[in-house]
C-alpha cells in the first residue's frame, strides 16, 4: 500500500502506542456535519480576508494548527477538517489566501492560485498574521504546526522556509523544493503524504526531497501511497474503495507526527 522513503519514521513512532481510531474521519469522506466554528478577520487592515477558527472544548492551553486550503480556496471541506482538529484538541485556524473568493471550475481555480503565487510576500504576511492571532490567545500553548493540501501543501513548505518561527510542517501532495541550500532553512520536522499516481509531483522528486531532508538532518516522515491519485486524502470518497485505507494510515501518521512535534492527545 505504501512505500517509506525516509528512514527517520521510527523517531515518530515513539509517543506511542496511544490508542488510535480505526475508522476514517467523517471530514475526509464527506459525512461531517456543517462547519461549527467561527469566521474571523485576522489580517490587520484587510477586511476581505476571513479565516475560519475551530476551538476545542475546555480551557487549554492547546497546541494549534494553521490549515492552508487547496487551489479552489477556503471551502467547507477545509472548515470541516478544522473542526476535526478541534475535536482532537487543537485550536485550528483555516486561513484564506484568496480574500474571500473561491473557484468553481479548473480555470477559476488556476487563476486564483496563480494570482496568489505571484505575491508570495503577501502569503507570508497572511500566515504570519495567522500565527500572531493564535499566539495572542490564552488557550494556545504556543506550539504551532502548518499544513496544507495541493496548492496549500506547497505554500506550507514555502512558509516553513520563509515565515515566522513555528514547530512543524505537514504537506499533502504539494509542490516541492529539492535544492539543499533552500531546504537548509528548514529548522523543524516535516511530514509528507504523496500519491504514487500523481501526474504533477513525480515520485522521483518526492524521493529526492526526502533524501535532501535526511542529508540535512531534518527529521521527517515522508510516504508515497499507491495506487492512489492526487487529492486522495482530503476527498477520500471520490474512490473510497481505493483511497480509504491509505487515507486512514496517512491520518494516523499525521496524528503521531503532531503529537511528537506540537503536542496533543
Amino acid at each position: 500500500m505504501r512505500r517509506v522513503v525516509s528512514a527517520v519514521v521510527t523517531l515518530l513512532l515513539a509517543p506511542a502506542l496511544a490508542a488510535q481510531d480505526t475508522s476514517i474521519p467523517d471530514a475526509l469522506i464527506g459525512n461531517a456535519p456543517p462547519p461549527r466554528g467561527a469566521t474571523i478577520r485576522y489580517v490587520p487592515g484587510d477586511s476581505a480576508t476571513r479565516g475560519y477558527l475551530a476551538v476545542p472544548e475546555g480551557t487549554g492551553p492547546f497546541p494549534s494548527v494553521i490549515l492552508v486550503h487547496e487551489w479552489n480556496g477556503l471551502v467547507d471541506r477545509v472548515r470541516q477538517v478544522a473542526d476535526l482538529f478541534a475535536q482532537r484538541g487543537y485550536v485550528a485556524l483555516a486561513v484564506d489566501l484568496y480574500q474571500g473568493r473561491t473557484g468553481a471550475n479548473r480555470d477559476e481555480n488556476v487563476a486564483l492560485m496563480n494570482e496568489a503565487r505571484a505575491h508570495l510576500d503577501q502569503i507570508i504576511t497572511n500566515l504570519n498574521a495567522a500565527q500572531t492571532l493564535l499566539r495572542a490567545r490564552r488557550d494556545v500553548s504556543g506550539r504551532i504546526g502548518v499544513m496544507g493540501w495541493c496548492f496549500g501543501g506547497g505554500i506550507a513548505l514555502s512558509y516553513g522556509l520563509g515565515g515566522n518561527q513555528h514547530d512543524a510542517t505537514a504537506i499533502f501532495y504539494g509542490s516541492l523544493v529539492t535544492d539543499p541550500a533552500a531546504l537548509a532553512r528548514m529548522h523543524h520536522p516535516v511530514y509528507g503524504t504523496f500519491a504514487g499516481q500523481d501526474q504533477g509531483i513525480p515520485v522521483d522528486q518526492v524521493r529526492r526531497f526526502a533524501a535532501v531532508l535526511d542529508s540535512l538532518g531534518v527529521r521527517n516522515d515522508i510516504h508515497i501511497y499507491d495506487p492512489v491519485q492526487h487529492g486522495f486524502w482530503l476527498w477520500t470518497e471520490r474512490d473510497r474503495a481505493t483511497n480509504e485505507a491509505p487515507a486512514l494510515d496517512a491520518w494516523q501518521r499525521l496524528e503521531r507526527f503532531l503529537r511528537s512535534t506540537i503536542g496533543g492527545h
